[in-house]
């Protein structure tokens, strides 16, 4: 998705469609204004993420299926940019409704190391002249990687 979005609407409509659901956890990703300070703590003027058409979306569904299929979850929402986008625009959302919290932030979680470390977006910062390729950290492969170890939520309800 290129255009800019309202987190606080998607949430709203995706909300109205649930049944059940005794929990909905939400995150939204924004673009900051300053790089972080492994990255020199420079100051950040656009972010530009790049992908490619159709094979994103692909992977981003197949996420989310992962996600519906490990956890007793009821429905997912990722909405993720693409393009140029500037300081305080929200980049992802990712909304998870389940019949319990714990499930909800679990499948939340999830599916935010798996779209941070495993999605095809390439991501540069502009800071003032210099456009910097920006890489997901090792502490988010370390994160994606706690996934690997734990069992299925859908044993504990």
């Amino acid at each position: 998705m290129a255009d800019p979005f309202s987190p606080e609407d998607k949430i709203a409509a995706f909300r109205a469609g649930l049944k059940n659901a005794g929990a909905m956890v939400s995150f939204t990703g924004i673009v900051r204004d300053v790089a972080a300070a492994s990255a020199g703590g420079n100051q950040v003027t656009a972010l530009e993420l790049q992908h490619y058409p159709g094979f994103t979306e692909r992977q981003i569904s197949a996420f989310a299926q992962t996600a519906l299929d490990r956890f007793d979850i009821q429905d997912v929402l990722i909405i993720h940019r693409v393009g140029t986008m500037v300081p305080e625009d929200p980049i992802v959302l990712v909304a998870v409704a389940a019949v319990h919290r714990r499930a909800a932030f679990e499948a939340a979680d999830y599916l935010m190391d798996y779209l941070k470390t495993s999605a095809p977006f390439w991501k540069k910062e502009l800071r003032g002249t210099q456009s910097i390729w920006i890489e997901p950290r090792t502490e988010d492969y370390s994160d994606k990687a706690r996934w690997s170890l734990q069992h299925d939520t859908r044993d504990e309800n």
